[in-house]
């Protein structure tokens, strides 16, 4: 999933970028609410981790900025302010939870999964297509009883299209979803991943479509059976 980081405290964002990115999150961070402002009117993103006193404008006119656009992922608000008024008002301002400073990092990553999962409208951290199954808590797959061998892009990709069972899913949005801006890679290297997972994943019956001038579909041989 494609993640936002709005932080100006270089530690604490150093720190968050590299929890996500070890999770397979593909992180964009930036230090004050103008450059935030940037980064989402350019890019799409799954999740916003949102700092309130930002320099220049703060988080709050951020999000509101945000809503008022009609963006409508995620926001996890991050805050040294523990005043009721200012959670009141962040909530009211569309934000989707809010922690105080300091936190513990698993509490961190915990509210992340749930908030992706809220905006995917996925209600497990288990997520299944035929015999395929990914666990996002524990960063493992099956596929049935056996063990599923992914590296660290092969996940995000597949992570994203489980997410997204019944979409076709262009090249250009599966790219902006697993790549941060310190990372370059081509469409083509899309093909290179789905040909990847496809020699994984279909003698077990699960199969990335190709959709010619749209993009991808993951379904599994059962779906395929119900379907025809």
């Amino acid at each position: 999933m494609r993640v936002l980081i709005v932080e100006d405290d270089d530690l604490l964002a150093a720190g968050l970028v590299r929890a996500l990115d070890q999770t397979g999150y593909a992180v964009d961070r930036v230090n004050s609410g103008e450059r935030a402002d940037l980064a989402l009117t350019a890019e799409t993103y799954d999740l916003v981790v949102l700092d309130i006193g930002l320099p220049g404008i703060d988080g709050f006119t951020v999000l509101k900025h945000m809503r008022t656009r009609g963006q409508t992922c995620p926001v996890l608000i991050l805050t040294a302010r523990d005043a009721v008024n200012d959670r009141v008002r962040g909530l009211d301002l569309g934000a989707d939870d809010y922690m105080i400073k300091p936190f513990a990092l698993s509490e961190f990553e915990a509210r992340l999964r749930a908030l992706v999962r809220r905006g995917t409208q996925v209600n497990s951290p288990q997520l299944n297509c035929g015999t395929l199954m990914l666990d996002t808590l524990s960063h493992r797959a099956w596929l049935g009883e056996t063990p599923l061998n992914l590296t660290a892009r092969e996940w995000g990709i597949l992570e994203y299209l489980l997410m997204r069972q019944g979409q076709v899913l262009s090249k250009e949005k599966i790219l902006q979803a697993v790549c941060s801006w310190d990372e370059s890679i081509s469409p083509n290297a899309i093909e290179v991943y789905m040909s990847r997972l496809r020699s994984k994943l279909d003698p077990a019956g699960v199969f990335i479509r190709t959709i010619r001038g749209f993009g991808y579909l993951l379904e599994s041989e059962n779906t395929q059976h119900a379907s025809a």
